[in-house]
């Protein structure tokens, strides 16, 4: 007796496309377009074996090669956190930076951090700074001399 596979595979398929749009977690997204493969072959008349076969080779195939390219179109880098984002970008000191005094302040990206010169220099309100680097939540800056930039 002929068994009708076409329709587990359909039903497969079904199953693995409602759990990905449940989860969107491009994970069984790759087993759906395997079971599509078996689902064609079942109805061509391809024994159940290679069928099986070919469901697990296209669905591996897919999560391993595919699965890259579409995590990075969809998924884009990370966004950078507060702390990344400021690294390398231009201060301005809104409170005298004394590391003696273990005071100072800057403003970068339109937000007021706590700040220590790196080299151990007073560096005065007003002066344009560069943030070399983030300990905790205080920045650690450089004073930019004048023609620098």
């Amino acid at each position: 007796m002929q068994m009708d596979y076409y329709i587990i595979w359909l039903i497969i398929m079904v199953i693995c496309l409602v759990v990905e749009a449940l989860t969107m977690g491009l994970a069984t997204i790759w087993f759906a377009a395997g079971a599509f493969v078996a689902m064609i072959l079942s109805l061509l008349g391809v024994p159940i074996g290679i069928q099986i076969a070919v469901f697990l080779v296209v669905s591996i195939a897919c999560l391993i090669y595919i699965y890259p390219l579409v995590k990075n179109i969809i998924r884009p880098g990370k966004e950078k956190t507060n702390y990344e984002a400021v690294i390398n970008k231009i201060g301005i000191v809104t409170g005298t930076i004394d590391n003696m005094k273990a005071q100072g302040q800057v403003k970068v990206n339109g937000q007021i951090w706590s700040a220590k010169a790196i080299d151990n220099i007073v560096i005065e309100e007003g002066n344009e700074v560069m943030i070399q680097e983030v300990i905790g939540v205080k920045l650690m800056v450089k004073e930019i001399q004048q023609g620098e930039e």
